[in-house]
């Protein structure tokens, strides 16, 4: 024990004279205490002298611990070890403390740049989304390929050899007046009719159905009509006719399916992308009021013009410079207080777990886009079935099917890379794959 005692103590005459010999531990207790050194005895010794002498006092206490020590160094150095234990633990449990509050800062910090992240390309993506929907809402073909097929199904033109308002009259000529459309006035009269017919108004204004069908039912109808009053066409003269003039019906009506499905899977398509706007609008505002940007506004103007200049304000560069003006904000000194940034702008977080409906969108015109190739596709594929059935019919012969179908075939893979590099659907996927949103932050 005398080693842990100050080294002026172990000079002082009286009490080394004390030490040297039996006395009672709790009467040393008592000369420690009320010497002068007492201030630089150290703290486990003090704790012990200070235990003894009150177990001395105290009968109770005395009873109850045992009064012997066998070996007195050895008790100090158990204290000892076992304040020092306490000491190692309280510094352990404080730089555990420390490493779990930088933790919570490191997390913070990935939080933040996760969501900053992901909300400034989803702001690309909105606009990027938004221009490529309303580029394939306005595409039908190409003025090209819409010029090729309109030819096509011109009654007066010459494409594939012949015109259908030309041969109608020819076969009425052979056929319901056996050639002698010149002679007579009633055979003049049907003639002139006839060609009246053809190039009435009414069927040069026809859209949605195709004139030489229209047309071909009109002058059936007339020759019946006709026919009861004129024994010179009889029954077989018209079945005669017809059978010819279905030649021509048959082509024109595999040319007007053709021409009626593609309208209508367009007219589908487009449809299926108006929504996929409104979609895409609701989200944007969504947004926009999160990060307190002005919302869109509906207008009587189209969605699409409203979009298109609502993002000259909600775009990129705007939306970096709002994340810059946070962290500004959130700035204490050098560092950037996160958890209060996030914490106070917790609508950031909802944005950021919103996205995978945007992403979701963007496949959603990805589906669109392909199906609309599809529809080309299809569309070739009849086209080119009508132009065949033409040959098969005898109406033109098989060099000017070979011509036309091979225009074809080329005017429509224009048309497939015209689309194909005005959308720029890689530049969607890109910015779409920047989004990380399955990460969810809470």
């Amino acid at each position: 024990m005398l080693k842990h005692l100050p080294t002026e103590m172990k000079h002082d005459k009286r009490l080394s004279s004390k030490l040297g010999v039996s006395l009672p531990l709790v009467h040393l207790a008592e000369k420690i205490l009320s010497t002068r050194w007492i201030k630089a005895i150290p703290a486990p010794i003090i704790f012990l002298l200070t235990f003894h002498t009150a177990q001395a006092q105290d009968p109770e206490l005395k009873s109850t611990t045992s009064p012997t020590i066998k070996t007195q160094d050895t008790t100090i150095r158990r204290i000892v070890e076992e304040m020092q234990r306490i000491t190692d633990n309280d510094k352990q449990n404080s730089n555990a403390i420390q490493a779990l509050l930088q933790g919570k800062e490191i997390d913070n910090i990935s939080k933040y740049e996760l969501i900053k992240s992901n909300i400034v390309n989803a702001s690309e993506t909105y606009y990027l989304l938004n221009k490529k929907i309303i580029d394939l809402k306005s595409r039908t073909t190409t003025n090209n390929l819409d010029v090729f097929i309109t030819s096509l199904n011109n009654p007066e033109s010459k494409a594939l050899g012949f015109s259908l308002s030309d041969r109608i009259v020819e076969l009425v000529e052979k056929i319901i007046l056996k050639n002698k459309g010149d002679k007579g006035e009633k055979n003049s009269k049907i003639v002139e009719s006839t060609k009246s017919i053809i190039n009435s108004p009414i069927f040069q204004s026809f859209t949605s159905l195709t004139p030489p069908l229209a047309i071909a039912n009109s002058v059936m109808n007339f020759l019946h009509s006709v026919s009861v009053n004129n024994k010179q066409i009889n029954q077989k003269s018209l079945q005669d006719f017809e059978k010819e003039l279905n030649k021509y019906v048959v082509y024109y009506t595999a040319l007007n399916d053709a021409n009626q499905k593609f309208e209508y899977g367009l007219n589908f398509n487009k449809d299926q992308l108006s929504l996929l706007q409104d979609n895409l609008f609701d989200h944007l505002s969504f947004t926009a009021t999160s990060m307190k940007f002005p919302a869109p506004q509906k207008g009587n103007q189209s969605l699409s013009q409203t979009m298109n200049e609502y993002f000259f304000d909600f775009k990129k560069e705007k939306v970096i410079d709002y994340f810059n003006q946070l962290e500004a904000k959130y700035t204490k000194g050098k560092r950037i207080d996160y958890e209060s940034l996030l914490r106070e702008n917790s609508s950031l977080k909802e944005v950021n777990n919103q996205l995978e409906d945007l992403v979701l969108q963007t496949k959603r015109f990805e589906n669109l886009y392909n199906e609309y190739f599809t529809l080309l596709d299809s569309y070739y594929t009849k086209v080119n079935n009508s132009l065949k059935i033409a040959q098969d019919n005898g109406l033109a012969d098989k060099s000017i099917i070979d011509t036309k179908q091979a225009e074809f075939r080329n005017l429509k893979t224009e048309a497939v890379g015209e689309i194909q590099a005005s959308i720029n659907i890689r530049e969607l996927y890109s910015n779409t794959e920047k989004i990380k949103y399955r990460y969810r932050i809470f």
